[in-house]
């Protein structure tokens, strides 16, 4: 028992703000995992299988969790009517996703999916009443002048799947201001929603130009499932065990993945524009984080 005691000693002395960092770190790595995933799989597979498939095998797992919980317990929520329009937000933001990622290079996209604070930050008044002062607008605009750049105006990009892009972000933002009000519901049943909502949607549309899996295929879909899954639970944990404000920023350790891993799968080579637009977009994320950290710590 004395053995194990050095190794348990760094966890317990960083507390919870340790582990939520851990876990949110753990989780952007799986989420770059489920990207690169989910790209090499829709060159062959639509949109809908892909959901239908990476749904069914996460809700599988979740399964037992359920109904140890109790399938009441899931299914009774707060505020029902905000959680139906967060499970919409979050359908409509993997649905684009993986739209866009069939076409463009896998940093490109999460390029435009980082960009998602900046339009919270700019949302925030108007959707949560939030005040905000001329130096942060001014930031604001910086990031978005970041989105421009990386948007590539020259037309190398495909601009279709960069528009979906474009929609795919705002709806992942508005899917993290809806959950700002709803941080008493549990981790499990919000992931649960979340992997209905886009089965519902694959239920639809995979029949539409289905592609028979082989068996290989058939494990890399499921695989898919059980990554997503994985990584929606540990960013959930780290949100709950430590504030947004301190785990948030390293959610921008989804680029260097993306890079590293679309050169690696993909061959893609980032561009020039988009790497610069891209240190843009997260300083101005970083920026608004350590603002807002700053303004709660004065109001405190």
């Amino acid at each position: 028992m004395t053995q194990l005691a050095p190794a348990a000693a760094p966890w317990r002395r960083a507390g919870p703000a340790g582990l939520g960092i851990a876990l949110m770190l753990l989780g952007m790595l799986l989420f770059a995992l489920n990207d690169t995933l989910g790209k090499w799989l829709v060159a062959t597979y639509t949109v809908g299988q892909v959901l239908l498939l990476r749904s069914a095998t996460g809700l599988a797992i979740l399964a037992p969790l359920v109904l140890r919980r109790g399938v009441l317990t899931v299914w009774r929520v707060d505020r029902p009517g905000l959680q139906v329009l967060r499970v919409a937000l979050s359908t409509a933001e993997v649905f684009c996703f993986y739209w866009a990622v069939r076409f463009l290079p896998l940093a490109d996209v999460m390029t435009f999916w980082l960009a998602a604070p900046i339009w919270v930050a700019m949302l925030s008044p108007f959707l949560l009443g939030e005040r905000i002062d001329v130096r942060r607008w001014l930031v604001i605009m910086i990031g978005f002048g970041g989105v421009v750049i990386a948007l590539a105006p020259s037309g190398e990009l495909h601009m279709g799947a960069t528009l979906v892009a474009m929609v795919g972000t705002l709806c992942f933002a508005l899917m993290l201001i809806t959950g700002r009000a709803l941080r008493g519901t549990p981790d499990i049943t919000l992931v649960v929603w979340q992997m209905a909502g886009a089965l519902a949607i694959g239920l639809v549309l995979a029949p539409i130009g289905w592609v028979p899996p082989g068996a290989m295929d058939v494990a890399l879909l499921c695989a898919l499932g059980i990554v997503a899954m994985l990584a929606h639970l540990c960013v959930s944990r780290a949100l709950k065990l430590v504030d947004a404000g301190v785990v948030a920023p390293f959610q921008y350790t989804l680029l260097p993945w993306a890079i590293l891993l679309g050169w690696l799968f993909f061959g893609d080579v980032p561009r020039p524009d988009m790497l610069l637009g891209g240190a843009i977009i997260v300083s101005a994320g970083l920026y608004i984080f350590v603002r807002e950290r700053r303004q709660a710590a004065r109001q405190a």
